[in-house]
């Protein structure tokens, strides 16, 4: 049906029964009673309508405290459909606010900062992570020019010239940001910093890891083809051939040595390669990496072992790995005669294996990098004793899968200490006897 209709026709008819109604008394009572009451009915009609006018008004300017009556003829209609109105924005408003948030929320997790800025370059708001990325704060920040607030030359250029096309990368508060400008809307501008130092770290692992095996393989094939070379000239004495040959069987297990050592860090890197823990025997551990150690000191070093604790679970073949790398190092660069000392206790914390040794020590600065790969402290030293510069990169990824921590202690010219730090959570319940040093 026609609105007009719906709204003209009852009020009409509401007009007319109040005449109706006023005639039929003047009528009966005299026309002046008549005039008299329907110039009252039209008053009351007036002032109702005032009245509900008024209280629409106040209701407007305070929708949560005022209350709309229930209202008469129209009226009725019109309250009715203001309070679907109301409850349907108040629905739209709660909607509203769980996705703005969900949006805030998703917004602080973003590992990427987020910069809203306006079309000058004014700070609207940044998550967490532009905070952290750019020094910025939402709160001191806001309202003022980003590039204020970021001094680099190549933000800036990259700013004046605004060709956003392409992302530009700065070094920033001692990180590698990757840095886009997207506009949108008329008037806004949207800041993205991606975080790339750990990337660019990794890449500059990769690429040195490339250049030290390169060389390290080098090194002994350039040994190998040079004595295959002149053992192919005529003339050798038969004691200068045994000299070459044995060089090259040396130089051939370093080489093989080092392979093996890159093949096992690649295993312990694998995600296609995860850990099947059993119960370890620790005495067997530990004689077996005693006897490793004996047999690389040749009698040149006094070794002695202490065993007092429980077994663990992890793999054997692994912690072998770590632990004989940790004795052989402390073989290595401990000058003949002095003491190595084995041990494997039980503390409060969990278990520990350590190797401390009266060798040469090392000095603090060298401390922190001893587990990177191919770092060596002293590099013509570790060639000579035969050293891949790799076993502590595979004690720190078998200590990585095991839960564990390995701590050094160490002075220059007064020996080391490597601790390992085995979890209690690893600890197998049964204890195994004591075995005397």
């Amino acid at each position: 049906m026609n609105p007009k209709l719906v709204f003209w026709v009852p009020a009409a008819l509401r007009t007319a029964i109040i005449l109706a109604a006023c005639a039929l008394a003047g009528w009966m009572f005299g026309w002046k009673t008549g005039l008299v009451l329907a110039l009252l009915a039209m008053i009351a009609l007036v002032f109702t309508q005032l009245s509900y006018l008024y209280q629409l008004s106040n209701w407007m300017d305070d929708p949560q405290s005022a209350k709309l009556p229930d209202g008469w003829g129209e009226w009725t209609n019109i309250f009715a459909r203001l309070y679907r109105m109301r409850r349907d924005d108040e629905k739209n408003q709660t909607e509203l606010t769980e996705w703005l948030a969900r949006f805030r929320q998703a917004m602080h997790l973003l590992p990427d900062g987020v910069v809203i800025m306006d079309d000058v370059l004014f700070l609207e708001w940044c998550n967490p992570a532009a905070e952290q990325h750019l020094g910025l704060s939402n709160d001191r920040d806001k309202g003022m020019r980003v590039t204020n607030l970021v001094r680099n030359p190549d933000f800036m250029d990259y700013i004046i010239l605004g060709r956003y096309e392409q992302p530009l990368t700065i070094s920033f508060r001692e990180r590698k940001l990757i840095v886009h400008i997207i506009p949108f809307e008329n008037r806004r501008q949207i800041l993205v910093t991606h975080d790339a130092t750990e990337t660019e770290r990794i890449e500059e692992m990769r690429r040195d890891f490339i250049a030290n095996a390169s060389h390290e393989l080098r090194t002994p094939l350039t040994v190998i083809v040079g004595f295959l070379e002149i053992a192919a000239q005529e003339g050798l004495d038969a004691a200068t051939r045994a000299s070459h040959l044995k060089l090259m069987t040396e130089q051939g297990h370093r080489m093989q040595h080092l392979i093996e050592d890159m093949l096992t860090l690649s295993r312990l890197e694998s995600v296609d390669y995860p850990m099947r823990p059993e119960s370890v025997d620790v005495h067997q551990l530990m004689e077996q990496v005693l006897r490793d150690a004996r047999a690389l000191s040749a009698g040149k070093h006094e070794i002695t072992m202490s065993v007092n604790g429980p077994n663990v679970l992890g793999s054997y073949e692994e912690l072998h790995s770590a632990f004989g790398n940790l004795a052989s190092n402390a073989v290595r660069y401990t000058p003949a005669g002095g003491k190595i000392h084995l041990v494997w206790k039980e503390y409060d914390g969990g278990v520990k294996f350590m190797v401390e040794d009266t060798g040469i020590g090392i000095s603090p600065e060298h401390i922190s990098r001893l587990t990177e790969r191919f770092y060596r402290v002293d590099k013509s030293r570790s060639r000579e004793t035969q050293g891949t510069g790799l076993g502590l990169a595979i004690v720190k990824h078998v200590l990585l899968r095991h839960s564990g921590t390995l701590q050094i202690k160490s002075e220059a010219g007064k020996g080391s200490s490597f601790i390992v730090c085995i979890p209690k959570t690893a600890v197998v319940a049964q204890q195994p006897e004591l075995l005397p040093g």
